[in-house]
């Protein structure tokens, strides 16, 4: 357990505090004298008043922070630092902890300019990224779906957050205040939201989520002064419009056919495109009410994000009956590919697939199973996994691998371009899926079951999809994120509880700890005042930790 290391660096009392004593936007300062009091708010200022993030400089990140969800707009979480590395990692201690009390957190914090943001569900925190102590608090109560939360975006001094039920809101990231509140969707018909903005230049995207009502998903850029949508494309096309012909004619099923956008995409600034997964079709388990391919469900698309405009697509599941999500992180690296030098997209679908494609047109280029699967009998003309009927889910059940959870999920996979291998969290699960038998098939339309899962961090050659390594995660479906970083290390958590850093080029364990819960987040990394510090959410717990600090000159 991570008590007994408190006891070396007590934080972690100054640090626990109720939601209800930090409700409200504002730090709350703690009572003592004057001369104390002076002193903690100048150091707690220090970094307030530096904050502020010009958005150009997201284009090329300084490599001691990490100031979006996936740390640059690559979505490989891959981090340039290396003070941590593998001579050293075996040192690691604990610097700070902190105890929000308001449930699970899931998302990555970003760091800039010596504060750190994260999010649970109606919540945001800064924290001094040095100590772990809190700057402000903020908290709006709503209804909706509750079961997480990625993370934020920041553009200038604002900060941007989804909620449960389905707004965006704007906070001054000085001190938390309001800055304007909007309705993304109607939550009353389903919609919610969990995903961390992203910010691209003067624009703000922003998914939805909503898997269990009949309802339409869609990507949408919002004004980040106003709050103005400046575009908004919808992940089922318009009747009569280019993909409409994969929907049944003569029905309303593509303006009510899934396609949630609920997980964060990736950009590239040379190209100009917005990379972005897609969910499921509804209803999720009766593919017969709606014959077709249904796109653009279940894709990965490309878009213009001046004008959310589709440049191209790709659907790694198609005619998904599954709930196999296409969402999962599609991240972008230069890498050579039949001996020529290419802009590549990789993503580790939910459905157990590996895909390669050339990011500047979507061509196709590598299709592998990442994991055992028994669903696709094989690759079609267009490198997409083709179903078999017996996978179909029926009234009596058929039973399938993977999952309706996935092979992969929302999890963060990382790139590592020293090793040249992609690593995911692959999990083996296996389901009987039943599809409703009486009545008008609708949400999700069924019911599935899980009978058994196992987990393994697995090691992939983006040039063929071979598998170079395997690291056993344990029973149960992996859930923590990856983080790799020019230290020659690979972070994540097993289903044990146990924070690993391992060899990026063997999967050997070169350090461990016991962190006594579940690891739900992905570990991230920023360096301050020369020191750099590795963050990990265990359930409700965030924790930092560093090198131990020099000794004091003599």
């Amino acid at each position: 357990m991570l008590s007994h290391l408190s006891g070396r660096i007590d934080c972690r009392r100054h640090n626990e505090r109720s939601v209800e004593e930090n409700e409200g936007s504002h730090w709350r300062g703690r009572p003592g004298t004057l001369i104390l009091l002076l002193l903690a708010l100048s150091l707690l200022a220090l970094p307030a008043a530096a904050q502020g993030l010009d958005p150009t400089a997201l284009l090329k990140p300084a490599t001691d922070t990490w100031p979006t969800y996936n740390g640059d707009y690559s979505g490989g979480r891959f981090s340039t630092l290396d003070q941590i590395n593998v001579g050293n990692v075996g040192s690691l201690t604990l610097a700070w902890v902190f105890h929000p009390h308001a449930g699970t957190i899931k998302s990555t914090p970003l760091e800039v300019n010596g504060v750190l943001y994260f999010t649970v569900p109606d919540n945001v925190w800064a924290l001094d990224a040095r100590f772990g102590r809190e700057i402000w608090h903020y908290h709006r109560a709503s209804e909706g779906d509750h079961i997480g939360h990625r993370g934020l975006g920041m553009y200038k001094n604002w900060l941007y957050f989804t909620t449960p039920d389905a707004h965006l809101v704007c906070l001054d990231a000085k001190d938390g205040s309001v800055r304007w509140i909007i309705e993304l969707a109607d939550p009353k018909l389903g919609y919610f939201s969990t995903m961390a903005p992203l910010v691209i230049r003067d624009h703000v995207i922003v998914g939805v989520s909503g898997d269990v009502t009949d309802i339409r998903g869609f990507l949408e850029s919002l004004d980040p002064e106003t709050g103005t949508i400046q575009w908004r494309w919808f992940t089922e096309p318009d009747p009569g419009q280019p993909g409409s012909e994969t929907w049944p004619k003569d029905t309303d099923a593509m303006l009510h056919g899934g396609g949630m956008t609920w997980m964060t995409g990736t950009y590239d600034p040379e190209l100009n495109l917005l990379y972005w997964g897609t969910g499921n079709p509804n209803p999720v388990l009766a593919g017969e009410e709606r014959p077709g391919d249904n796109l653009y469900t279940c894709s990965i698309v490309a878009l213009n994000p001046d004008t959310g405009k589709l440049v191209w697509y790709f659907q790694p599941s198609p005619h998904d009956v599954h709930d196999w999500d296409a969402v999962e992180t599609p991240v972008l690296f230069n890498g050579e590919f039949n001996g020529k030098s290419r802009k590549l997209l990789a993503q580790a679908s939910r459905n157990g697939f590996f895909f390669v494609l050339d990011r500047t047109n979507g061509q196709q280029l590598v299709t592998a199973p990442f994991i055992d699967q028994t669903w696709a009998k094989g690759i079609d003309s267009r490198g997409r996994p083709i179903a078999k009927p017996e996978a179909t889910p029926s009234p009596d059940g058929a039973l399938v691998e993977p999952g309706s959870d996935g092979a992969s999920n929302w999890m963060a996979p990382s790139f590592d371009p020293q090793t040249g291998l992609f690593y995911v969290s692959a999990r083996r699960i296996f389901s009987i899926f039943y599809r409703t038998a009486t009545g008008k098939p609708e949400g999700w339309a069924g019911r599935d079951r899980n009978l058994w899962s196992n987990s393994t961090l697995r090691a992939i050659d983006y040039r063929s999809g071979k598998i170079v390594w395997n690291h056993e995660i344990g029973k149960g479906e992996g859930i923590s994120g990856i983080l790799t970083t020019a230290g020659h290390l690979l972070f994540t958590a097993d289903n044990s509880g146990n924070l690993l850093a391992l060899d990026p080029v063997t999967g050997k364990t070169l350090w461990h700890l016991n962190a006594g819960g579940r690891m739900d987040a992905s570990p991230m990394t920023y360096q301050l005042d020369g020191r750099q510090y590795l963050i990990l959410a265990v359930q409700d717990v965030l924790y930092a930790f560093a090198l131990p600090p020099p000794p004091p000159s003599q």
